[in-house]
């Protein structure tokens, strides 16, 4: 006997109904990517399922990376039988005796397979009875808070015996709820953003602004590298990079430096708003919290806001940045976010920038910028590239 299959629970997925499958076959696939350096593990549906079979890969590194994609309620580390009763006594009693200091235990049996010939409730007793039996001097039994509880899962081919579960991430599969664009900058407040997203079933595409040689390669660098730790939780994701050097120079030279992040900002938004109807995504979004810097006013979203008729999405907007922080931590990109390499938004950064910058007044100093030529240069120009979960260090150094 051995422990070489991996049970996979979800939960919200349940929920679904007639789209229930959909939901199953995006986080099959999630799963799938995430589990691609893991060259001999297979991951397969069943009804109300996923099951995957380790084929002698340790269970450990997997278990890690698990634990982070979306949509998975719980896991478990299980023990394949044949739908014999005999079987899934012996099963249940080997299982139990590779865990250590357990002084109690139950039996969860739950019957999928209708046609197996003992119900729920008469194998719980039965496979209890067996343990206690060859086991009664060292265990009892605790149906209320037991050491372990030994759930016993028969389905339509085999039975899948398990005694412990380890939480996951819960949410949605990444895919589940459309895409959008996600406007990517190096520091902490935009990975999470985009992490809460993919929470819910978002699939976003990230657009980063760079300006060479204001800002340099390492820049560029952590933003690929920001990307590739949020593809641990289900998704290969795109990065589109954007060369903003010359609008930024040229907002600098015409627009009055009180208005100059105003205006930085609706070109940004512009070229996010181009990007995704190309993309045929629904939606822009990024890191910003509510009154935490000049551009991040009701004002100033209002009139950013207005180059765009796509939602734009704040998942951040009333979440204080001690939170931020500790929600970056969690998720492991607050080391990388901190690293000293500057983004396109601190240069240039005029002290009297504008908190309640006026819809009229952006119009009026646009006429001095070249808008609709700018970004579509801009546009035109964007290179993208795609990362995924097994993409390793040195490619990623290789992709600029």
């Amino acid at each position: 006997m051995k422990l070489d299959h991996i049970v996979v629970r979800y939960g919200e997925l349940a929920l679904k109904g007639k789209n229930r499958s959909h939901f199953e076959k995006l986080l099959l696939a999630n799963i799938r990517q995430v589990l691609k350096p893991f060259k001999d593990v297979k991951a397969k549906r069943i009804q109300g399922r996923i099951i995957i079979q380790l084929n002698e890969e340790k269970y450990e590194p997997i278990k890690e990376a698990l634990t982070s994609v979306f949509g998975i309620y719980s896991f478990s580390l299980a023990l394949k039988v044949e739908n014999e009763l005999d079987a899934i006594q012996q099963g249940a009693l080997y299982l139990l005796q590779q865990q250590n200091d357990v002084k109690t235990f139950k039996v969860s049996a739950r019957r999928a397979n209708k046609t197996f010939h003992v119900n729920s409730q008469e194998l719980n007793h039965l496979v209890g009875g067996f343990i206690l039996k060859n086991m009664e001097e060292t265990l009892k039994v605790d149906v209320h808070n037991p050491d372990v509880d030994i759930t016993v899962d028969v389905r339509e081919l085999a039975t899948y015996i398990t005694g412990g579960a380890v939480q996951g991430a819960k949410g949605l599969p990444v895919g589940a709820s459309g895409r959008v664009l996600h406007l990517l900058s190096g520091g902490i407040d935009s990975p999470v953003a985009a992490h809460m997203l993919m929470g819910r079933g978002s699939e976003v595409e990230m657009l980063h602004f760079h300006s060479p040689p204001y800002t340099n390669e390492r820049a560029k660098q952590k933003v690929l590298d920001l990307t590739k730790q949020l593809t641990k939780y289900g998704s290969t994701i795109k990065v589109h990079l954007v060369p903003f050097t010359d609008i930024q120079t040229h907002i600098h030279k015409e627009v009055p430096s009180n208005y100059e992040m105003t205006i930085m900002r609706r070109m940004m938004m512009r070229i996010a708003d181009q990007v995704a109807e190309q993309r045929g995504i629904l939606a822009i979004s990024n890191g910003e919290s509510l009154g935490q810097v000049a551009s991040q006013t009701l004002e100033s979203m209002n009139t950013i806001n207005e180059v765009t008729t796509l939602p734009v999405l704040r998942p951040l907007l009333a979440v204080d940045k001690e939170a931020t922080i500790a929600h970056a931590k969690k998720i492991g990109t607050y080391s990388l976010s901190i690293l000293p390499y500057e983004d396109c938004c601190t240069i240039f950064l005029p002290t009297d920038s504008k908190t309640k910058p006026k819809r009229k007044g952006a119009a009026k100093f646009e006429q001095y910028v070249e808008v609709e030529m700018k970004c579509q240069e801009a546009v035109a120009s964007i290179e993208t590239i795609e990362i995924t979960a097994s993409t390793n260090e040195s490619e990623l150094e290789m992709l600029f």
